[in-house]
């Protein structure tokens, strides 16, 4: 594509990051990692195997058994996630532009991921300092406290949708807690991951804590998973790979965080701020790609207002800029991968004999090559439509209408998923009920997904096992013990006594 950014000094092959060096797979595996913009193939990476994963978990225990990291006070982890963010931060114009090459990700969007990712750390680190736990007394009696201990290997598998940034949410916690990890990021991406070698030895993380295998799922992601070694496994990703995770966890019974699939529900009441809810409602589906599992991908929208809201909202979702994700004009780029493309796109199909396409429904005019898909906008959708049910991940929503709120809440909660969902309406007592009887595991009432990193994220049904964020992530990353001190004398059955 002419004019199409590459930006300088682009690894021809990616390793992997084992006990302190870059490393390449032990039989030498590779794949092969493709510029959605072209689909070239610019690089190879190291595919992990069985063996590499072993290498990184033993790694990873050597320096959590051994190793200064699980010992030092919180304010000394701190002082390096601190650190930490300080190098992301220094490199924020250079990882932008290796996460918009890898994923096509427009750039303006892919500063704000690399912002993100650094306040992760800083929080983390507030975090464990602040921490404190619980000690329960019988007067004269008993004193109880609780005694928080790291977990031990954390293994950790990231989406490609925002890598580095969704990178940062699991390793922040897990080192702030005291763990060291093995991390397994998205074979589509591995590039921005590569940064964090470089970054945590600039911050002084002591060798081992941090191991990187990158790889397919089904081969270091699954390795990972069985490895005996990794007590607890935190995973971004679809739901049905999070169920094969699930069935491959139990023989270990290992600990499990996993934030699925979504298909969330943007609800319009006829009260709302119209323009507001077109602003957000726009912004939930089709920033990041519509790659993201928070998209209001399904607009429900109550019938007084639903004619206009479509018109207007298919008229914004015409004028959207597509194009090369370096532009900073660009508003949405190039879908991942051709697998990706290709599943979305049929998709795109499919809704066109199961609503009223208002506008896009194929590549947009101009961009006869890489992964486009212009901004897609159904009608009158049916709630048994594929388009309605299934997660398709891509720049594509699908609108229905509404009577009342009974009806609204059926629709909003008649789908397997259960991770986000937006109300948009000015009358409170509706807001609040509205909010409390849906199914899902975060609700935002008049905003987009704005978060707030004390909360819990996560969802319900088939979007999730489990809540991270704030001290949950903690929770999730450490075992808590309970300890029990007599301080009197204690009343204990005699058996075996002779009378």
């Amino acid at each position: 594509m002419s004019g199409h950014f590459i930006p300088d000094g682009l690894p021809a092959h990616i390793r992997h990051y084992i006990d302190g060096q870059s490393v390449d797979s032990v039989g030498g595996e590779r794949f092969p990692v493709l510029d959605p913009v072209t689909n070239a193939n610019y690089a190879t990476a190291a595919a992990g195997q069985k063996a590499d994963i072993a290498l990184a978990v033993t790694a990873a225990t050597r320096a959590f058994r051994e190793g200064p990291w699980p010992h030092m006070k919180a304010r000394e982890r701190a002082r390096i996630l601190n650190k930490v963010a300080d190098a992301i931060e220094d490199s924020e114009t250079r990882l932008a532009e290796l996460e918009t090459f890898d994923t096509g990700l427009p750039i303006t969007q892919a500063r704000g991921q690399a912002r993100r990712a650094a306040e992760n750390f800083r929080f983390f680190a507030d975090l464990v300092v602040a921490q404190l736990d619980d000690a329960m007394k019988v007067p004269g009696a008993q004193l109880n406290y609780v005694n928080r201990k790291p977990v031990g290997v954390a293994g950790l598998i990231t989406p490609w949708n925002t890598p580095f940034m969704l990178e940062s949410w699991k390793l922040a916690p897990a080192l702030a807690a005291g763990c060291t990890v093995v991390l397994k990021p998205a074979e589509f991406t591995p590039l921005s991951a590569s940064l964090w070698a470089g970054i945590f030895e600039e911050a002084g993380l002591p060798q081992g804590v941090f191991n990187l295998v990158n790889g397919l799922g089904e081969e270091a992601g699954d390795a990972l998973v069985k490895h005996p070694g990794v007590p607890l496994i935190s995973f971004t990703g679809e739901t049905t790979t999070g169920q094969t995770i699930f069935r491959n966890a139990a023989t270990n019974l290992k600990g499990l965080s996993m934030e699925l699939g979504g298909k969330s529900p943007c609800v319009v009441f006829a009260d709302a701020d119209l323009d507001a809810a077109i602003d957000s409602a726009l912004f939930g589906v089709f920033s990041l790609n519509g790659e993201r599992c928070t998209a209001g991908s399904r607009i429900l929208v109550e019938r007084p207002i639903y004619d206009e809201f479509c018109e207007k909202f298919a008229a914004r979702a015409r004028n959207i800029v597509v194009g090369d994700p370096h532009n900073p004009a660009t508003e949405v780029g190039a879908l991942v991968h051709p697998e990706h493309y290709a599943k979305v796109m049929n998709y795109v199909e499919i809704g066109k004999s199961e609503g009223r396409l208002l506008a896009g429904g194929g590549r947009p005019a101009g961009l006869d090559t890489g992964n486009y898909v212009a901004p897609t906008v159904f009608a009158d959708v049916g709630p048994e439509s594929r388009i309605f049910q299934e997660e398709i991940f891509g720049p594509v929503v699908a609108i229905t209408p509404f009577e009342d709120d009974a009806g609204a809440l059926a629709l909003a909660n008649g789908v397997k998923y259960g991770l986000a969902a937006y109300v948009w309406t000015n009358n409170l007592r509706r807001a609040h009920t509205f909010a409390q009887a849906l199914e899902a595991g975060m609700v935002w009432l008049n905003s987009h997904n704005v978060r707030d990193l004390r909360t819990p994220f996560g969802g319900v049904k088939a979007s999730g096992l489990g809540h991270e964020g704030g001290f949950r992530s903690l929770d999730f990353y450490t075992d808590q013990q309970a300890v029990h001190i007599t301080l009197g004398s204690v009343d204990t059955p005699k058996f075996g006594a002779l009378p």
